[in-house]
C-alpha cells in the first residue's frame, strides 16, 4: 500500500513538472512569436516619407520598416514611442558632415503653397562629447524645412540641446538665409524657445555657461508645429509647465537683405570667422522645399571635436557619443489658416 502511494505520487509530480514545462515553453513561443511593433503602427503617416539613418541605410518605403539601434518603437511603460538614434560619427548625406536618422519627406512644395508639420517629442540623449566652445556641440535638430535646389540652405531648423553637467536644455530655432550671389557668406539667425538660442556657448573647451532657468530636461516633452501658409511660417511650440511660444517668420520677404540688417549676433557669431553675406530680397520665395522630422546629430567631431572612436558605432553609443529622440505623435499635410 505504502510502495503504491509512493508510486502514485512521484507519478504526479512528473505530471505536473511536465505540464509546467509545457506552460513554460508555450510562454515562451508566445513572447517569440508576438508580432513586431514598426515605426508606421505608432505615427501612421510614415508612407510619406522617407529616411536616411546614421549607418548610412537609405529606405524609401518605411510601412512594416524597423532596424534595431537606429530607428524602431520602444514603450516608455504608458506609450509607444518611435525612436531615432544615430551617432556622432557615422554615414551621412553628401551635403553635410553630420549624421541623422530622420524622414524626408516625399511631397516638396514651395512657401506659397506650404504645408504643416506637428510632433511630439523627448530628447532622450544628446552626445556628452566636444567643445563647450563650439555652438554645435552637444545638440541635435529634431526638425526642419529643407530647400532642394539653389543653395539647398535649411530655413528652418528646430534644435535642442544640453551642456553636459546641466539638468535642462535649450530649444531653439535657426533661420538660415538663401544669400544673395553664392553662398559664401550664408548664416543662421537663431531664436530661442525655452533656454538659451544658438550663439550662447562655453567660454573655453571644457567650461559650460550656466544653466539656463527656463529650460527643458532630457525625457521631457514637448510639442511644435511648423505652419507654412501662403509664405508666411507660423511656429507654435508647447510644453506642460512652460509658456506656449509662438513666432512669425515671412519665408518670402527677407528681413536680411541688406548689410544694415544684420543682427548684432551674426556679427558677434561670424565676423570674425569670414565675411557675412545678404539674403536675396525675396528670400525662399519660388523655391522648392520640403520637411524633415527625426534626429540630426550636429555633434560631429570634425568641429565639435567631440569622441567618435574611429567611427565604431558600438563604442560611440556605449560612451555617449550619440543622440537619441522619441516621438509619440507626428503630423504632415496641408497648412492651415492661422488662428
Amino acid at each position: 500500500m505504502k510502495k503504491s502511494l509512493y508510486t502514485f505520487v512521484i507519478l504526479l509530480t512528473l505530471i505536473s513538472c511536465k505540464d509546467e514545462a509545457k506552460k513554460t515553453e508555450t510562454k515562451a513561443q508566445v513572447e517569440t512569436d508576438a508580432p513586431v511593433k514598426y515605426p508606421s503602427d505608432v505615427i501612421p503617416f510614415m508612407d510619406q516619407w522617407k529616411i536616411l539613418l546614421g549607418d548610412g541605410t537609405y529606405q524609401d518605403n518605411l510601412v512594416g520598416f524597423q532596424k534595431d539601434d537606429f530607428f524602431y518603437v520602444e514603450n516608455d511603460g504608458k506609450t509607444d514611442w518611435v525612436v531615432y538614434k544615430t551617432p556622432n560619427s557615422g554615414i551621412t548625406s553628401r551635403t553635410s558632415s553630420n549624421t541623422r536618422t530622420e524622414l524626408g519627406e516625399k511631397k516638396h512644395w514651395i512657401p506659397e503653397e506650404g504645408g504643416k508639420l506637428t510632433g511630439t517629442l523627448k530628447v532622450q540623449h544628446v552626445s556628452t562629447t566636444g567643445h563647450a566652445n563650439v555652438a554645435s556641440s552637444y545638440s541635435v535638430v529634431v526638425g526642419q524645412i529643407h530647400s532642394d535646389e539653389g543653395h539647398e540652405n535649411e530655413p528652418l531648423k528646430i534644435f535642442y540641446k544640453k551642456f553636459p553637467g546641466h539638468t535642462k536644455g535649450s530649444v531653439f530655432w535657426n533661420y538660415e538665409i538663401n544669400t544673395e550671389g553664392d553662398n559664401s557668406g550664408r548664416f543662421d539667425y537663431s531664436t530661442p524657445v525655452w533656454g538659451y538660442d544658438f550663439s550662447v556657448k562655453g567660454s573655453d573647451e571644457t567650461t559650460s555657461p550656466a544653466e539656463p532657468k527656463d529650460g527643458i530636461a532630457l525625457g521631457e516633452e514637448f510639442s511644435y508645429e511648423v505652419n507654412v501658409h501662403k509664405g508666411i511660417m507660423y511656429l507654435t511650440f508647447t510644453s506642460k509647465g512652460h509658456e506656449t511660444i509662438k513666432f512669425t517668420k515671412s519665408l518670402i520677404k527677407s528681413e536680411f537683405a541688406t548689410k544694415a540688417q544684420i543682427p548684432q549676433q551674426i556679427i558677434d557669431v561670424y565676423a570674425s570667422r569670414r565675411a557675412v553675406g545678404v539674403e536675396r530680397e525675396i528670400a525662399y520665395a519660388g523655391e522648392i522645399n520640403y520637411f524633415k522630422q527625426g534626429a540630426y546629430n550636429q555633434a560631429n567631431g570634425k568641429s565639435t571635436k567631440s569622441e567618435t572612436y574611429g567611427g565604431d558605432i558600438v563604442k560611440q553609443y556605449a560612451n555617449g557619443s550619440y543622440a537619441e529622440v522619441w516621438f509619440k505623435e507626428a503630423t504632415v499635410g496641408a497648412s492651415t489658416e492661422p488662428k
